[in-house]
């Protein structure tokens, strides 16, 4: 099998495992829960999302012809506005609306929009007409509570941290006719992502207080011209549990049925490519996770707590987390159990993650992400050198029996069984495996397929920038230069070898440079960066192998 044959097998392999593994993401169908454990059992005070978790206030159903407007005019309806507490920190800077004490806003300071708008941050969370995302908390109690559509008041509309200082508390305050006073505190820390949010129950009634704590996501299904076309990455809900680890949730999956389901520990999260909201209740603590998909509004997805009572004259504090950021692996690794996932390699996350951390010990040392790309793919290729050798090795003995392979085509015509028996005949007689230059290339598609996702999904190479035009190792080449090199070097491999026998073919494997061009010309920077190095490394080592061989061949001829 010559070399062009398996450049298109490989490139081939490559779109058809991005292709399926998109599907399956977008296909998947919810997996069911597992039997009620006895641990799940004794959970039963949990109530039920179907029965009194708090959902948006509920609208006549919107006409199938109504379109996105209709949709966002939903949206708002069920999002009342109340006055808003601005808190800037030096990685946030986000609005609190007073009524239901939500997030509604979150700029990540440290992540512009673009490389070339650095003063213009990155906004993860909005409750925009047309886009919704939002954090909310509240609690629930046949008695007097407040949940996500209560009005809180506040101290003031600003709160900056001051330099120096290690956390800035917001208290926000409730309270009932009958003695029921509630703190919404939110808490948040110099270089930290993580806002911990309380709630404190002060009891001045002559009754006990009974309730639940809730937390949950409001999020929009992210419109068409917010996906890329060529590039799949996923948005929606993921669930963690230690019985069934990393699940995704997407909002088919909501819109399908309502998630229930009673986990102790783990966490809920609403990601989306490179940035992640998540709900990170304690490890000991259990949890009814539930989902909604209401017509027209956004969908749900969000945890609540077991009941616990409050006596009359005492107090009680209810206890959360929310991580609302980027996601830096080494931040969420030491956050919860499997939150580092969330940065999504797939299949083959056992060969990512060693892969990216081979990334971040050469970035230590160098401070450029291009560079890292280049050297990474130089170490690539000495790791499976020997493999690249032996494959380039049977690539040039194939190559010397081109001429007695045509003159077989040319003799058998079209009896396709005595070509191939002929064929057998003369790799025996040769002593040349025609597999041997395939299955060395097969073994590395695995270890390209993981690092194609580690420089998609990390967000450490985002807006990174490398050398001269390329600012962006996330976004395509601006001037197509990359792409172009890259078409180059195929053409260059292809030229290593004879062209097939089969004209169909050579005139498949000669569309095969442009085809790849315009494919890669929407690729992130870094991924085609990756391509036209390992092509360029490829190139001289095949071109130093042959020739190494063709020279022992002519030794050989002139010592007989």
């Amino acid at each position: 099998m010559d070399n062009q044959r398996v450049l298109l097998f490989f490139a081939l392999s490559f779109v058809l495992l991005l292709i399926w593994q998109a599907w399956q993401q977008d296909n998947m169908t919810q997996q069911q829960p597992a039997p009620a454990t006895a641990e799940q059992k004794a959970a039963e005070q949990i109530p039920q999302a179907s029965e009194d978790v708090p959902a948006t206030p509920q609208k006549e159903a919107q006409s199938e012809t109504s379109g996105i407007l209709s949709a966002a005019q939903a949206s708002q309806e069920a999002l009342k506005k109340g006055q808003r507490i601005r808190v800037r920190t030096d990685v946030l800077d986000l609005e609190i609306d007073t009524i239901g004490g939500d997030i509604r806003q979150v700029d990540l300071l440290a992540y512009p929009v673009t490389a070339d708008e650095p003063d213009h941050p990155f906004r993860l969370m909005e409750d925009s007409p047309l886009r919704v995302f939002i954090a909310q908390t509240g609690l629930l109690s046949k008695q007097p509570s407040p949940d996500h559509h209560a009005r809180f008041t506040a101290e003031r509309t600003e709160y900056v941290l001051p330099a120096g200082a290690d956390q800035i508390q917001v208290p926000l305050r409730w309270t009932s006719g009958d003695g029921i006073t509630v703190t919404k505190t939110f808490t948040f820390r110099r270089d930290s992502y993580v806002i911990d949010v309380t709630h404190t129950v002060e009891n001045g009634s002559a009754e006990e207080w009974r309730g639940h704590q809730y937390r949950q996501f409001q999020r929009t299904e992210p419109a068409d011209y917010e996906k890329s076309a060529f590039i799949y990455t996923y948005t929606g809900g993921v669930i963690y549990s230690e019985e069934e680890k990393y699940e995704k949730i997407d909002f088919d999956d909501m819109k399908d049925g309502d998630l229930s389901r009673d986990i102790k520990g783990g966490w809920a999260a609403m990601i989306q490519h490179y940035f992640v909201g998540a709900w990170l209740p304690r490890e000991d603590e259990v949890n009814h996770f539930y989902t909604k998909a209401p017509q027209g509004r956004p969908y749900i997805l969000g945890l609540v707590s077991a009941q616990d009572a409050v006596p009359p004259g005492a107090q009680k504090t209810f206890e959360s987390r929310v991580f609302i950021g980027p996601k830096e692996q080494h931040r969420l690794e030491k956050l919860a159990p499997g939150l580092e996932l969330t940065v999504d390699y797939g299949v083959l996350t056992v060969l990512a993650k060693p892969i990216f951390w081979l990334m971040e010990y050469i970035h230590a040392g160098i401070g450029n992400w291009g560079f890292t790309i280049i050297i990474l793919t130089l170490i690539i290729k000495l790791l499976f050198y020997k493999l690249s050798e032996s494959s380039y090795r049977s690539m040039a003995n194939m190559r010397k029996l081109q001429p007695k392979i045509v003159a077989m085509r040319e003799r058998y015509g079209d009896d396709r069984q005595r070509m191939s028996q002929a064929m057998m005949e003369l790799y025996k007689k040769e002593k040349i495996n025609p597999m041997g230059g395939c299955l060395p290339m097969l073994v590395q598609i695995p270890v390209f397929i993981a690092l194609y996702w580690v420089l998609l999904e990390s967000v450490e190479l985002r807006q990174a920038d490398f050398i001269l035009w390329i600012n962006d190792l996330s976004s395509r080449d601006p001037y197509y230069i990359l792409p172009l090199l890259m078409g180059a070097t195929m053409y260059i491999q292809q030229k290593l070898n004879p062209p097939p026998p089969d004209p169909i073919q050579a005139k498949i494997l000669a569309a095969l440079p442009i085809v790849f061009t315009l494919f890669f010309a929407f690729f992130p920077s870094g991924l085609v960066l990756y391509w036209v190095t390992n092509s360029a490394l490829s190139i001289l080592q095949q071109w130093y192998i042959t020739r190494r061989i063709e020279k022992a061949a002519e030794s050989a001829k002139s010592g007989s």
